[in-house]
């Protein structure tokens, strides 16, 4: 079935009239920015205009009377202190239940540090001329799984939440904060800059392999219901799926559907062919056909 110049909702997959996908990529940058902004936006709000309707950042960050606490160091908090403590517990269930729906979509869809990576994507890319960005370095995808159980332990065994202390995105909206407030900014913020330094060998390193939160988001996510879905009568093996992933995945295999997976959208952008596409698990995924 030819659908070239007609509109049309597939598995989830919205077509735009020339029969092209909508630009996810598109979407997800003006989302990243919009939570960028909040976080970088707030303290100025704070300090100068006392408006505290929205406060902290991406670690605790009260909206009104609802409060969002970042899963991981909730889960830490309550690891070390030993003890339930309900607004933290009622705070970590939004996000809990976001990942477990959607998967990573936190980490491609919110973050500021990948808010960060994005752009510095872009530069890379125009001062470059390259369309696609070829990983210098690639670690096994399971280290990720070591991270976050070595992160956990450490912190037991210290008897402090680290990641509390060391979360890149948390880092982000405190450093503002503190520039803001205290007019300095701390020596944990050259982690940000490790971060983009890793960048240059392999896109996302931090985020595939050494991102606590991502570790712990993937694995709430391994069963989320908001999976890629694969055509293969549609697909021309032409590959570009597999160069534009950011987390190194092979969209036509298993991967799609793994933990590693974060939904971003970028492989669906890039497929010519309407081969990949967004569909909900246990939903009968329609067949685009080319004749």
């Amino acid at each position: 079935m030819n659908l070239k110049g007609r509109g049309k909702n597939i598995a989830g997959t919205t077509l735009t009239h020339a029969g092209r996908k909508a630009t996810y990529g598109r979407y997800r940058l003006i989302l990243l920015t919009g939570a960028f902004l909040i976080i970088l936006v707030n303290p100025f709000v704070n300090y100068y205009l006392h408006q505290n309707f929205i406060q902290g950042w991406y670690q605790s960050l009260g909206i009104g009377k609802l409060w969002f606490v970042s899963p991981l160091e909730g889960i830490e908090s309550l690891l070390i202190s030993k003890s339930l403590y309900m607004p933290s517990l009622v705070g970590m269930l939004i996000p809990l239940l976001l990942a477990m729906l959607l998967g990573r979509v936190f980490c491609s869809w919110l973050c500021p540090v990948t808010f960060m990576l994005e752009i510095f994507d872009r530069i890379r890319k125009f001062l470059s001329g390259r369309r696609y960005l070829f990983n210098g370095l690639v670690v096994a995808k399971r280290v990720l799984w070591f991270t976050l159980i070595a992160e956990l332990v450490l912190s037991m065994v210290l008897g402090a939440p680290l990641f509390v202390f060391l979360s890149p995105p948390g880092l982000i909206g405190r450093e503002i904060m503190m520039l803001v407030f205290f007019k300095t900014v701390a020596f944990e913020g050259g982690i940000l800059l490790l971060i983009l330094f890793l960048e240059l060998l392999t896109r996302r390193f931090f985020c595939r392999s050494f991102c606590p939160l991502g570790g712990f988001l993937a694995f709430v996510g391994q069963k989320r219901k908001l999976l890629v879905g694969y055509e293969e009568d549609n697909c021309t093996g032409c590959g570009r799926c597999d160069l534009v992933c950011p987390m190194g995945l092979a969209p036509r295999s298993a991967d799609r559907e793994g933990g590693y997976c974060w939904n971003c959208g970028e492989c669906l952008d890039n497929c010519q062919e309407e081969a990949l596409f967004f569909h909900w698990k246990g939903q009968q995924a329609g067949k685009v056909i080319r004749k």
